[in-house]
């Protein structure tokens, strides 16, 4: 299993192309699988009359940390030479179409635009591999008007990530349980796009079906910007791809002994003489019990109840604490 881990620099570029730059080499290093930039005109996200919030102009806000769209092909050029995947989340129809030229091999839709099935029907429309984040507004019936609008333009890859528009989400707000009721309901990938300040929710989504994590982070929270304080730093980034990877070597259904378990056979029991028997007497709970070591030539402890029940004699003589064998008894 090798989950799909999307590292979020998202505008956490500050506008310096070098600090881009860094922020693709810090994913590249954590052994994230796709590092993910925000394309977007703040004009077009944000009507002139939006109204501030917690004191600040967000259209202002935003076109302050504008992706420049000149960027793009140096940034996906420079993805391509590390070995990750270039990829960024279009907000318009303008984005989409410069993306999809620049040879993205899927898109990302953002939580805040899962209700908007107009814009997602338009980028399903390009026929590309589709995540979209369920958020705010979205609950786990409302993703069928999704997927029906993916559907309808020929888009059948379509992963859905359970997702919480809190920044940051508190751990009690994550509701991870969503994420195999979204994937039994639907029978679709399913992923979790997590924006809690910790490392360890994301291997728990894993655990439960995640085959996709979305993560912001930066270089550090200290930079100026809206995005950082609840973003990763470089050393947890990395953390929680190791946290994944562990989370992802436990997942198995055991089917044989493990190498480790055989390594430890003899832990087990055998059958063992509890006193010195003669031949011809019964085999029963006065004459045997269980004990360890367990050797392949002596009977497992587990045929016991079985073997009492059955009435067998011991052809030998046989002394306390031998090792039962099967060729000293008969049935």
């Amino acid at each position: 299993m090798d989950t799909f881990v999307i590292a979020e620099a998202g505008a956490n570029h500050n506008r310096n192309f070098n600090q881009a730059l860094s922020l693709i080499d810090v994913a590249v290093k954590s052994k994230a699988t796709a590092c993910k930039f925000q394309t977007y005109t703040a004009d077009k996200l944000f009507t002139t009359k939006s109204k501030k919030v917690n004191g600040f102009d967000v259209l202002d806000m935003f076109k302050n940390i504008e992706l420049p769209r000149d960027w793009q092909y140096d940034l996906k050029q420079y993805c391509d030479e590390k070995d990750i995947e270039f990829m960024s989340t279009p907000f318009d129809e303008e984005a989409v179409d410069e993306l999809f030229k620049l040879g993205v091999k899927r898109f990302k839709i953002a939580g805040f635009e899962s209700t908007d099935l107009r814009f997602i029907q338009y980028v399903a429309s390009t026929q590309l591999p589709i995540i979209i984040s369920a958020g705010i507004g979205t609950d786990v019936n409302f993703i069928e008007k999704i997927l029906e609008s993916c559907y309808k333009v020929g888009c059948k890859d379509v992963t859905i990530l359970h997702c919480n528009n809190g920044y940051p989400t508190q751990v009690c707000e994550t509701n991870l349980l969503t994420i195999p009721q979204i994937k039994k309901k639907y029978n679709i990938k399913v992923g979790y796009s997590d924006h809690t300040l910790d490392t360890l929710t994301p291997s728990l989504a894993v655990a439960l079906g995640a085959e996709v994590i979305e993560k912001h982070f930066t270089l550090s929270k200290s930079l100026p910007g809206p995005d950082h304080s609840f973003a990763l730093e470089p050393p947890q980034l990395k953390e929680m791809i190791d946290n994944i990877k562990h989370t992802e070597k436990t997942l198995n259904y055991k089917t044989t002994l493990t190498k480790s378990e055989k390594d430890n056979w003899q832990g087990q029991r055998s059958i063992i003489l509890k006193r010195n028997v003669k031949k011809g007497e019964k085999v029963n709970a006065d004459t045997i019990t269980t004990k360890r070591p367990f050797y392949p030539s002596s009977i497992h402890a587990k045929d016991y109840l079985d073997l009492v029940e059955k009435n067998c004699i011991f052809n030998q003589d046989l002394n306390k604490d031998d090792f039962l064998e099967w060729k000293q008894i008969t049935n």
